[in-house]
């Protein structure tokens, strides 16, 4: 350990620190490959994508990379969302998702592009069993309404958008905290801090009592940083500057003063 750390919490093994963490990591995305590399890591308990990052990712077929996903990935969790705007398609969606394997939980949106709020049917699915992953929450409102229609014995999840919280200058941390508490008379409802915006995000969530949080590939390379000493990441920003500087040839001519 460098003399320059004197946090022992900060220095410890990285390895050592993030296998403290009570909270589950969930990999955010929709490239394959990237599934596949994640699979074998250890510190990632699940996965969930979107119709965003799937269209952004060039998948052109949404059952068949579902199917493929699945295949990589056949006993953690896998989070799918629904992609249409009237409840009984919706639903219609969600059971055929659902069936695709026990792993799955479907992702509803709270409301439909009309603010008309999901809660009917997340009831129905509920009480039937199917394992949502509620999606797009932002207020606790919204909470509440979720866990008022969420059967009492059916596992789901509640994706409440931390990221997008902080995006309006809005501290998500006392959000997440009440979101935690109204959810806590459901003991089969989880709680995910969604859109991360930041490694520190992760600590942050473990320490309110989030039960998962998401995160795409930028935030899960930073992994590796976790414990790093920051005299020696300050060096070496340093050092990245400087080599910066030469390999652009940057100079300054100093005879010419005005």
């Amino acid at each position: 350990m460098s003399g320059q750390c004197r946090n022992t919490a900060y220095c410890m093994d990285p390895m050592d620190r993030l296998s403290d963490l009570n909270i589950k990591i969930f990999a955010d995305g929709a490239d394959l490959d990237e599934i596949l590399t994640f699979v074998a890591n250890p510190l990632i308990r699940g996965f969930t994508t979107n119709p965003t990052l799937m269209r952004k990712a060039g998948v052109d077929d949404y059952e068949g990379f579902a199917r493929d996903v699945l295949e990589a990935v056949p006993e953690l969790p896998v989070s799918f969302e629904v992609f249409a705007d009237e409840f009984d398609e919706m639903e219609r969606q969600a059971r055929l998702i659902a069936s695709w394997g026990d792993n799955v939980n479907v992702k509803i949106p709270v409301t439909n592009t009309r603010s008309e709020p999901a809660g009917d049917l997340v009831e129905r699915l509920s009480a039937d069993g199917i394992k949502l992953n509620v999606t797009a929450v932002l207020t606790l409102d919204q909470v509440r309404m979720i866990g008022e229609r969420l059967d009492p014995d059916a596992p789901a999840i509640v994706s409440v958008f931390a990221g997008r919280i902080a995006d309006t200058g809005v501290d998500p941390v006392p959000v997440m905290r009440e979101a935690r508490d109204i959810l806590s008379e459901k003991p089969d409802a989880e709680l995910l801090w969604a859109s991360p915006r930041e490694l520190l995000n992760v600590f942050q969530a473990d320490g309110i009592g989030c039960h998962i949080i998401t995160a795409t590939q930028n935030i899960l390379n930073k992994l590796s940083l976790v414990g790093r000493d920051l005299g020696e990441y300050s060096l070496d920003t340093v050092k990245m500057f400087y080599d910066d500087a030469a390999s652009a040839g940057y100079s300054i001519d100093i005879s010419d003063r005005r």
